[in-house]
């Protein structure tokens, strides 16, 4: 009688033990699954937040290229406001700097959907490929030479204006009136 009670109180225990033993698995597992949840959650998180932050970039940047354009639109229709930003070279007639501060509206204006994502590098070549057809645009280019000058050589905007620097020197260099073909538009 005593060796049952002993094999049954073994039985017992080994029943116990097992039943630990799975439920400390068991609670093992459940751990594991709640932290890689927590994780998802916060790798979501995060990439709320980048949006969030994309989207206040976007809205700013925005918000900026219209502050411009009212400026330039400013000084495009009044001569005396003109003058507190004319950088250009006072032998240039007034008509003609005028012009060029609506160039670089556009031209700011087509960096800025580039910056934005709304063009890509090769969309953004294209259309200057076409704008740079005008003898004014180019003309506003050279002009402005000494504005970019001051850039840092770094930043995205002087690696556009390079840009634009090569293809004024493919378009000149063409043997052909297809200016829609020529260059080589970069990719991102």
């Amino acid at each position: 009688m005593a060796t049952r009670k002993n094999a049954a109180g073994r039985v017992g225990s080994a029943a116990l033990s097992l039943l630990l033993v799975t439920g400390t698995m068991t609670l093992a597992a459940r751990q594991r699954r709640l932290e890689t949840a927590r994780r998802a959650e916060r790798r979501l998180e995060e990439r709320r937040l980048e949006l969030e932050e994309l989207a206040i970039r976007r809205k700013a940047l925005a918000h900026q290229q219209r502050m411009q354009w009212e400026l330039l639109a400013r000084a495009i229709d009044d001569p005396s406001l003109a003058a507190v930003i004319d950088t250009y070279d006072k032998s240039i007639p007034a008509e003609k700097r005028r012009q060029f501060f609506y160039a670089n509206a556009w031209y700011v204006h087509l960096f800025h959907l580039y910056r934005a994502g709304i063009l890509d590098r090769e969309e953004l070549y294209r259309h200057l490929r076409e704008f740079f057809q005008s003898p004014l645009f180019r003309e506003y280019w050279a002009a402005s030479k000494a504005q970019r000058a001051s850039l840092n050589e770094s930043s995205e905007e002087a690696g556009i204006g390079r840009m634009v620097d090569g293809l004024l020197v493919d378009l000149d260099e063409a043997e052909t009136d297809e200016w829609w073909v020529m260059g080589n538009p970069p990719s991102d």
